[in-house]
């Protein structure tokens, strides 16, 4: 922001002139969008409903509220952090939102906005059959996957694998904000290499997937993010193969593995042609998400 820009800022006043600022200033700026919100307008409710303490259906009922000093003082230095330093909106708030759940979030972990959401919402309907007894969410992060999934199936056990003990410290501190401790188990893992003897009914992950062309060509606003939970070589698929050539071994006999590859699905499907890959939609939006059952990774284990 200028310093033209801080002087007409003093002439706001309420949380409707906020708000139309904030949009008016990202737009100039042309931010990226992408981390939990997709427009200028969503961003500034972000920033605004943290400074006031309100949640989006008391900032739009008291639109016409003056903000104080303070508060004005907070918005106005948190939206030029979100323009300058190109940082995601959830980072500076520290917190994020996932399947209709709140988590802390910050640098360690990448923010949540994974589709998979739309599917735990749905308890992964039509695909399970019955209830899963035990859940593993590979590469957790922040752990916002296993905490919806044990929300969504209160009878179920889930283990939350990273390679990161940095994410692992946030997803502990998510674990027990939700009061989880006794049904969600964070544990440091190469892939699968902590559980080498656990089967599950399902397997959920959202692996690092993004390539190394989509990498060097990445908005600022990833740069906030660990590299370790987006990059995955050339192709996006280092860790994906590894998933897929051991998934059987840890799925139960009707289990089924759901992975995120995002972009790289079009390279999923050059390497592998005949795997009859099942690719879901989403009503709110996203690709780059698969099912296999663990028959079908079985019968095309050779491929991979």
């Amino acid at each position: 922001m200028t310093h033209n820009s801080e002087s007409v800022a003093q002439q706001l006043t309420t949380i409707e002139d906020h708000w139309r600022w904030g949009i008016s200033c990202m737009h100039g700026a042309e931010v990226f969008f992408g981390h939990g919100t997709d427009n200028a307008d969503s961003e500034t409710q972000v920033l605004l409903a943290h400074v006031l303490h309100l949640d989006l259906m008391q900032l739009d009922r008291f639109r016409k509220a003056v903000m104080t000093d303070a508060e004005r003082e907070l918005f106005l230095r948190l939206l030029q952090e979100r323009i300058e330093a190109r940082k995601p909106a959830a980072y500076l708030t520290g917190e994020a939102w996932f399947a209709g759940l709140p988590f802390k979030v910050d640098e360690r972990v990448l923010i949540p906005r994974s589709p998979i959401a739309e599917l735990i919402e749905s308890e992964f309907q039509p695909w399970l059959t019955e209830p899963p007894q035990h859940i593993l969410d590979l590469c957790t992060g922040s752990a916002c996957i296993a905490i919806a999934c044990a929300y969504a199936f209160p009878d179920a056990e889930v283990d939350a694998l990273d390679i990161s003990p940095d994410a692992l410290a946030v997803a502990e501190e998510n674990i027990a904000a939700h009061q989880l401790e006794h049904r969600v188990f964070p544990m440091v893992s190469d892939l699968y290499s902590a559980v080498p003897e656990q089967r599950y009914d399902l397997i959920v992950t959202n692996p690092p997937y993004v390539d190394a062309e989509d990498m060097a060509d990445l908005p600022a606003e990833f740069h906030h993010e660990p590299e370790l939970g987006l990059a995955a070589g050339e192709d996006g698929l280092d860790l994906v193969r590894t998933i897929l050539r051991e998934a059987p071994q840890h799925l139960t006999e009707h289990g089924i593995l759901i992975c995120e590859v995002g972009n790289s699905m079009v390279h999923m499907m050059e390497l592998y042609p005949e795997v009859p890959f099942t690719w879901l939609s989403f009503e709110r939006g996203g690709d780059g998400v698969f099912l296999l059952t663990r028959q079908e990774l079985l019968e095309h284990q050779a491929s991979f």
